[in-house]
């Protein structure tokens, strides 16, 4: 009984998010990586923890609430920090969910820790309720909370590190507040019970909004666009009218380049995209043969037209960590 109290929870939480996640925007390989590196987080906390408290002679309920949240919580936010630069998250929700998943994995750790050192006790059973529906709860959010304050600010291109060191501050601080039981500990498991799913849910609600909105503002603007290089009329609109007034700043062959790298990057947009409503319908997504090489013309164009290119086209076609982001999708769908 105790073992499912203090470790099933958590989890079913994590099913319940991604089930939630009418879009798929959490890739599975990711969210794995997510939880082997709560796992190692925990183990390296661990260590660390046993260390200090031995060398700086601190109480242990007094290095629990204000010493211990700061390495854990900086350890576990490390791979979401590193995935956010490395644009292996689009929004908010999977920012959120790739936290929460590497604090299960925390929590998972911590709570078989638990469990082996309490096994040969009579442990009342309400310190697993607590465990397993506070404290592991209390690991995936505060997590969450870093991933959700650094993609809000990377989407409304804001300075994600000031976002990101906010978030950080506020992990530590639910986590202190929640170490030092200023409520009795059942009262506190109850609260991180309810606040945070509750949050994650109002999280799901205002990101299906600004996806939908996302996805109507850019498909039927890419669509037509593409329809009228297809057909050689892209001369004839304001976007190849501008490319024709900068051709004269570029080489022949980087000018071919360019237009390539438009046609290709806009196919693959609009795959991105209808992936993305497909899964929004519970619809199959086909693979589709060649994408792989595709993406990598796509690579080797941009690499053709250098930054300089980038920057001639970025008035009428947006190279943003959101767009390249997207292009992720056809990788793993």
């Amino acid at each position: 009984m105790k073992i499912a109290v203090s470790l099933i929870p958590v989890f079913l939480f994590l099913v319940l998010f991604l089930f939630l996640d009418c879009f798929k925007l959490a890739n599975k390989k990711t969210m794995l990586l997510c939880i082997v590196w709560g796992v190692f987080s925990a183990i390296v906390s661990f260590f660390l923890n046993t260390f200090l408290i031995r060398h700086l002679h601190i109480e242990f309920s007094h290095y629990s609430g204000f010493i211990a949240p700061f390495p854990e919580e900086l350890f576990k936010m490390t791979l979401l920090i590193f995935l956010i630069k490395r644009n292996k998250v689009g929004f908010m929700i999977d920012g959120a969910i790739y936290g929460f998943a590497i604090g299960s994995g925390f929590a998972l750790t911590e709570n078989l820790f638990y469990l082996y050192h309490f096994a040969g006790e009579q442990a009342n059973l309400m310190l697993w309720i607590t465990r397993g529906f506070g404290t592991a709860i209390m690991h995936g959010g505060a997590t969450s909370i870093v991933g959700i304050l650094g993609m809000s600010s990377l989407n409304r291109k804001l300075n994600p590190a000031v976002s990101i060191l906010v978030g950080a501050v506020l992990a530590i601080f639910l986590h202190m507040i929640y170490n030092f039981f200023l409520f009795p500990p059942l009262i506190s498991a109850l609260i991180i019970f309810f606040l945070v799913p509750c949050m994650m849910m109002f999280l799901f609600w205002k990101n299906e909004r600004t996806i939908r909105s996302w996805l109507e503002m850019e498909f039927d603007s890419e669509v037509g666009i593409l329809a009228m290089i297809r057909k050689g009329k892209f001369s004839e609109t304001k976007s190849g009218t501008y490319l024709l007034s900068i051709k004269k700043y570029f080489p022949a062959e980087v000018v071919f380049d360019l237009y390539c790298f438009i046609g290709l990057y806009l196919e693959l947009s609009i795959k991105a995209k209808s992936i993305l409503m497909l899964r929004e319908n519970d619809l199959p997504v086909r693979p589709e043969p060649g994408l792989t090489e595709k993406l990598a013309e796509l690579k080797d164009l941009r690499k053709n037209i250098g930054k300089a290119g980038i920057l001639a086209i970025s008035p009428i076609f947006r190279m943003g960590r959101k767009d390249i982001w997207k292009l992720s999708i056809l990788v793993s769908s």
